[in-house]
């Protein structure tokens, strides 16, 4: 089998920092923007107390954050920059990775090609991460909408809304959950009497490649996306904590995150089968297609922090059912969801896992704060513990602070946990020992969709990703309303399954051919 080599990987590195009496200075992006960090006096005292308090909990939360005080970097060359940014591609070129995709998709745990990452494999992570960051672009938050939890768009327009179409995917089935206990942050509720529904939320979707991706990439690829949390605070307010059976012997998983992926009532519109209900026969489905013509398939699951949780539940679940099949999870800023026996019988069913985390996020370390697989060193004195929560997978640590892009000092946890965070910080990742990537290409104003994490001398507007006028337009008496939904974005679970069934129905007429095409 052809394997890659780390030495043979075209990694571009920045110039070597050059110094000078009394200033650093650091070549950053494309050579035009230079950060020059300011010599402090030494044994300063820190007398701010917000400062004081950042640095206690950063120390405790081993987040090695820095305070204002730390660190004064004054950015020069913004406009420069801005304008190079402009002007430049927003994504890398597509490599053909068909004769690789089993070491990209993790079938030796990505030995040798994360530190320093592999291009191709950094393109991947980047397009998942995407298909993740479509279940926040698209999901209505309004409390006030009738429509607050739902999709805002209908799943044959849901990748051309929001312009990922270049990714050669096309949507399948959406996904819809619910929870039996209480869990009131993890899920969107709407503050007016009569919604589309009272139980449930939209939490992500089926998705299956195209035949040019299938070709580039080498097989057909089927793609689960969760949703996740956007607020690291909701995760002390909501986490349970507690551990419960799943399945045979000793596997335990969280029982919140378990909960939501379980749950169903059959007086509901959307939940009178589970999440697991729903994502399980549809890839069932989609994967035997496939499979009659001979292709080969994979399955993989990627989330964002409650949705890394899913994915992992998700793959437990179809590894289970699907024996043989190569499934992969790509989590971003997922926590903790189950106990070694959890993790080691995914090991030993073939699932492969990719945790990316960012340094000073807090909800990577949740839950399980104290009791985690760090106590294993204890085992042989204390024995396997049924009731330490275990993270599951290779993890690819990114920091914060290699960027010159973003903010330095503050305590900035929604920003630091924000899934655009992590894109950015994955997009200029090149190595531990190296600077950020020259070459980087997804658009940074992005990092600023949700959150403030930009420098301000970017000039990019904090939380700028919102409707026109918040949603209200202007009618024909000049009264600014609320409009209705076009009809066809509108929520139906009628209308859903006889699509559904329709395109069922096509792929048996149209085997060997991309079933969506033509949709």
């Amino acid at each position: 089998m052809n394997t890659i080599s780390s030495s043979t990987i075209p990694h571009h590195h920045l110039p070597a920092a050059c110094s000078r009496p009394g200033i650093n200075q650091l070549s950053l992006i494309r050579a035009r923007q230079q950060v020059v960090v300011e010599p402090q006096p030494p044994h300063e005292k820190v007398t701010s107390h917000a400062a004081r308090l950042a640095n206690s909990l950063s120390n405790l939360l081993h987040l090695h954050l820095e305070t204002s005080l730390q660190k004064n970097l004054q950015y020069t060359n913004w406009n420069l920059l801005n304008q190079g940014n402009r002007t430049s591609p927003t994504t890398s070129p597509k490599e053909d990775i068909s004769t690789k995709w089993r070491e990209i998709h993790g079938s030796c745990d990505w030995e040798n090609l994360m530190d320093p990452l592999h291009p191709w494999l950094r393109r991947e992570i980047v397009k998942y991460g995407e298909f993740a960051q479509a279940t926040y672009d698209a999901f209505d938050f309004d409390s006030f909408s009738e429509y607050c939890g739902s999709c805002r768009y209908n799943r044959h327009k849901l990748f051309d809304k929001l312009g990922l179409t270049k990714n050669g995917y096309m949507v399948s089935k959406y996904i819809y959950a619910m929870s039996h206990i209480d869990v009131p942050s993890w899920l969107e509720r709407s503050h007016l009497v009569d919604t589309w529904s009272k139980d449930s939320n939209w939490m992500g979707y089926v998705a299956v490649s195209n035949d040019e991706e299938s070709r580039r990439i080498g097989r057909r690829d089927i793609v689960v996306a969760w949703r996740g949390t956007v607020a690291p605070s909701e995760w002390f307010e909501n986490i349970q904590g507690k551990l419960e059976p799943i399945g045979d012997g000793d596997v335990k998983v969280e029982q919140g995150f378990r909960n939501i992926y379980t749950s169903k009532n059959e007086s509901t519109r959307y939940n009178k089968s589970s999440a697991s209900e729903q994502v399980m026969k549809e890839v069932r489905r989609l994967v035997s297609l496939y499979k009659q013509n001979g292709e080969e398939v994979s399955l993989t699951i990627t989330g964002h922090s409650l949705g890394g949780a899913l994915a992992l539940l998700n793959a437990y679940e179809a590894a289970k059912s699907l024996p043989n099949l190569p499934i992969s999870v790509i989590s971003f800023g997922a926590p903790r969801v189950g106990n070694a026996a959890f993790r080691d019988e995914l090991h030993q069913m073939g699932v492969k896992a990719l945790r990316v985390v960012v340094k000073q996020d807090i909800v990577p370390k949740m839950p399980g704060f104290v009791l985690n697989e760090g106590l294993q060193k204890f085992n042989e004195i204390t024995g396997t513990q049924e009731w330490v929560y275990t993270h599951v997978g290779a993890e690819l640590k990114l920091d914060v602070r290699a960027s010159p892009f973003l903010k330095r000092g503050g305590f900035n946890l929604p920003g630091v946990h924000s899934l655009e965070t992590y894109l950015h910080l994955a997009d200029g990742f090149l190595g531990t020992d190296s600077t950020f990537r020259s070459d980087a290409r997804r658009d940074i104003a992005l990092v600023n969709k949700g959150c403030g994490m930009l420098a301000n001398e970017l000039r990019i507007p904090e939380c700028w990703y919102q409707l026109d006028n918040k949603g209200l337009v202007r009618n024909a008496y000049g009264r600014w309303v609320k409009p209705s939904r076009e009809p066809e974005h509108i929520p139906s679970p009628s209308r859903e399954a006889s699509v559904h069934a329709s395109f069922v129905e096509m792929h048996g007429q149209y085997k060997g051919r991309q079933p969506f095409l033509s949709v």
